[in-house]
């Protein structure tokens, strides 16, 4: 392998993983969260750590996300501590709104958030998260927080006109959606939602791209996966995990980061930041007698997770770079 160069030496916006354990199963979750995972949640000093890094590396204020951070109350109360103890901004906290039940209740436990310092919650509007949430609860928590002093990021605004189509106080599958406004709904929900092209997405909107035969996609992918730089919206998770680029399921250890990053201890990241998807399909082909499952593939993003699953699942891969597992095992 080549020598690598590549440093993460500065984070420009970005924020906090705190849980991967979620209540719902989204179709198009980057992070491919669900009720299957572990309930684990991001402890005080791994949130500390993670914030004196990221700080270090010239970001001040991040945001809070899951995973449904709020299934744990009382941890993201203590990581809302440890951003004030180190004056570092929260621009908000990520909720799904599906722990909001009981207006009282709610209102309560907003309270509580708002007085350990979160300022905005990010709540999530959309057909995904109606799939698994009824819209009373979205809808019942924006009310909640207009009335004790929360603002409301609604993400994304947009949608409420088609969630309010249906009965409020089920959910409704995607099927509904495309039954009621059309059946390409789905195929152009990118059109109208930032939707990034790993995780679940890659399975969801597959069916809606053209396929590429592998050798014509290889000879346009020749080149290094420079994305695997971009800080404009990066992850570190409770596990201390760095999330490169977005490419969910691919981690550089937190504590790497500022430094090179040599090729003895991430030959996986080296191979891709050079060589890109052709070089990691010759490895894998070489060293792993991988097959690819697809004779044409939509994006290179898939044949990506394709074959890292693979070394993890099939071939038992033990690496800090592909972490945490629990997203080729769980997703």
């Amino acid at each position: 392998m080549v020598q690598c160069h590549i440093a993460i030496q500065q984070l420009q916006s970005g924020g906090l993983i705190t849980n991967y354990y979620c209540s719902s199963t989204c179709a198009h979750c980057l992070y491919r969260c669900s009720p299957a995972w572990p309930k684990d949640f991001i402890t005080s000093d791994a949130a500390r750590k993670a914030m004196a890094t990221i700080q270090q590396l010239g970001c001040s204020a991040i945001h809070i996300g899951g995973g449904e951070p709020l299934l744990n109350i009382d941890g993201l109360i203590e990581a809302l501590h440890v951003a004030r103890e180190m004056d570092m901004d929260i621009d908000y906290v990520e909720t799904n709104a599906s722990w909001f039940r009981d207006p009282i209740r709610g209102r309560d436990t907003l309270v509580r958030l708002r007085n350990a310092g979160l300022s905005t919650l990010l709540i999530s509007i959309s057909p995904f998260h109606n799939e698994h949430i009824p819209f009373i609860r979205t809808r019942g928590l924006i009310e909640a927080c207009q009335d004790v002093g929360i603002g409301v990021f609604p993400w994304i605004s947009n949608f409420i006109g088609d969630l309010q189509q249906f009965d409020e106080t089920v959910p409704h599958d995607l099927s509904a959606y495309q039954h009621h406004f059309g059946e390409d709904y789905l195929e152009n929900l990118p059109n109208r939602y930032w939707i990034s092209k790993g995780g679940r997405a890659l399975e969801t909107f597959a069916p809606f791209q053209r396929r590429i035969p592998l050798d014509e996609l290889l000879t346009l992918e020749q080149s290094g996966c420079s994305e695997l730089m971009v800080t404009s919206h990066f992850h570190i998770d409770l596990y201390g995990n760095y999330v490169p680029g977005l490419c969910s399921g691919i981690s550089i250890r937190q504590n790497d980061l500022g430094t090179q990053l040599i090729d003895a201890d991430y030959p996986l990241i080296n191979l891709l930041y050079h060589s890109g998807i052709s070089g990691l399909l010759s490895y894998a082909e070489k060293d792993f007698s991988f097959v690819p499952a697809q004779e044409a593939y939509g994006i290179k993003c898939k044949l990506c997770y394709e074959i890292r699953r693979f070394l993890v699942i099939k071939k038992g891969w033990k690496s800090h770079e592909l972490q945490p597992e629990g997203h080729y095992r769980f997703g």
